[in-house]
């Protein structure tokens, strides 16, 4: 039996895990019963479904559903750390919602998945950050995740 993880499974429940709290965030939904409910939208009508012509990968669904629930539970920490790495003169809300849905998602799997290396976890999330954003956003991306890395990775 093999017992690698897919990783194109795992980047699909990654891709889907931004969108998820992207879409918490939008609906100004409590951590509450509102995730088990984002959950099963997601499982029945987005993860590995054809919407408007747009196929959407098989996502590794336990994976997705930790990231998803990891960030909704831990946000408040999330989000001090997150604002801990910025240059000075910045605050999380001058982000937009699509980045800080991914900078919580990306930031909780290097705080909660050991599983997963460093490097694997910038690497996945700048190839999201290249799905809502530019390269300079990206960029951002990628050199804020490597500072939050070397703090809580050590």
């Amino acid at each position: 039996m093999n017992t690698q993880p897919d990783y194109r499974a795992r980047s699909a429940a990654r891709l889907a895990a931004v969108q998820a709290l992207y879409q918490l965030e939008m609906r100004g939904l409590g951590a509450g019963e509102s995730v088990p409910r984002l959950l099963t939208e997601f499982h029945q009508h987005r993860l590995g479904q054809e919407i408007e012509g747009a196929e959407y990968l098989a996502a590794d669904e336990p994976f997705f559903d930790d990231l998803v629930a990891g960030v909704a539970a831990r946000q408040e920490e999330l989000d001090t750390l997150i604002s801990g790495g910025l240059a000075e003169g910045w605050s999380l809300n001058r982000l937009d919602r699509p980045m800080r849905a991914l900078l919580r998602a990306a930031l909780y799997e290097l705080l909660a998945r050991p599983d997963v290396t460093a490097a694997t976890v910038i690497n996945e999330y700048v190839d999201v950050a290249h799905a809502f954003h530019d390269e300079k956003e990206a960029r951002f991306v990628n050199g804020l995740l490597d500072t939050l890395a070397r703090r809580v990775r050590g």
